[in-house]
């Protein structure tokens, strides 16, 4: 792992792994961020908070079909029990759950400036845990490894946001099985109720078609928000040289002066980059780019 001192955290620990108190300490900044409810809410017609009437709405009446009502709001029951088509009407649920998910794979544990992947993930969902909790809303998450997973059901107040920034600090025990990204998103769909405001912050290695179908499962019942999180060497190679790489577990050496070798390197990042940006569009989610070397509060704004 390489760093460029000039963009160095003054604290260098807190570069490489997020302290409880650092979160903690992201309660004030993050009472002036807003979450991506407007965004999805202006995405949509009728004024809807969820992309289908009725999810994440609570139910209020059933009123005699008008034409241009969505088929799927059709009352059945009453329809059948009158003999006339009859269309159930929601009102917008005060809370909504607001399910954060959190890439913690090794891909994460690397920077070659500003800090790791890990460190900026655990940033930007701590913010999003307050910003939540500012608003009002319930808060859950999920953190993954390459053996483990687990989920956090939403609650409120300022004790779940803590629960949950415990488990961003808390190691990963490592498990037995291997978790892929494809496994990881097929729970999300479990665990986040419908309507649920849903944040994937992740390298996205490893996002394959069958993790894609459960991103657009998802979809379909929830309001996602896609943030990307790289470094500027994924997407870049540096100057012509050979560069020496280490996890602690192996060396790799790059030379950068092989055109072909450094085009196949960047052309990797821009597929993966492309097609997430491609699915966003495609599904109506909201894609974000942020860099290691970022503010994360910048980069929710």
């Amino acid at each position: 792992m390489l760093f460029n001192k000039a963009t160095e955290p003054a604290n260098a620990g807190e570069r490489i792994a997020v302290s409880l108190k650092s979160l903690i300490d992201l309660a004030k900044p993050a009472a002036n961020l807003t979450l991506h409810h407007k965004l999805f809410r202006a995405q949509q017609s009728g004024g809807y908070a969820s992309r289908f009437k009725g999810r994440g709405m609570e139910f209020d009446e059933a009123r005699l079909y008008q034409p241009g009502d969505d088929m799927r709001s059709i009352d059945w029951r009453v329809t059948a029990r009158t003999g006339t088509p009859h269309t159930k009407v929601f009102r917008e649920e005060r809370e909504k759950p607001v399910f954060i998910s959190v890439d913690n794979r090794s891909t994460m544990h690397f920077a070659t400036r500003g800090v790791f992947k890990s460190v900026l993930a655990a940033r930007l969902a701590g913010l999003l845990a307050w910003a939540a909790q500012h608003h009002g809303d319930r808060i859950g998450g999920q953190l993954f490894s390459e053996h483990e997973c687990s989920e956090l059901k939403p609650q409120n107040g300022k004790h779940a946001v803590l629960r949950f920034l415990n488990t961003l600090v808390k190691p990963v025990n490592k498990g037995v099985n291997r978790t892929t990204l494809e496994h990881v998103l097929a729970r999300l769909t479990q665990h986040a109720r419908p309507g649920s405001l849903v944040y994937i912050i992740s390298d996205f290695r490893g996002f394959n078609d069958k993790a894609e179908i459960h991103l657009a499962k998802l979809s379909q019942h929830c309001d996602v928000v896609l943030i990307f999180i790289y470094d500027p060497l994924e997407s870049h190679l540096p100057a012509k040289g050979r560069y020496r790489f280490t996890n602690d577990e192996r060396d790799v050496v790059i030379d950068s002066s092989d055109a072909q070798r450094v085009f196949q390197y960047q052309q990797r990042f821009a597929e993966r980059q492309q097609r997430l940006e491609q699915l966003a569009k495609k599904r109506r989610l909201a894609f974000i780019q942020c860099s290691t070397t970022e503010d994360p509060i910048q980069c929710l704004r």
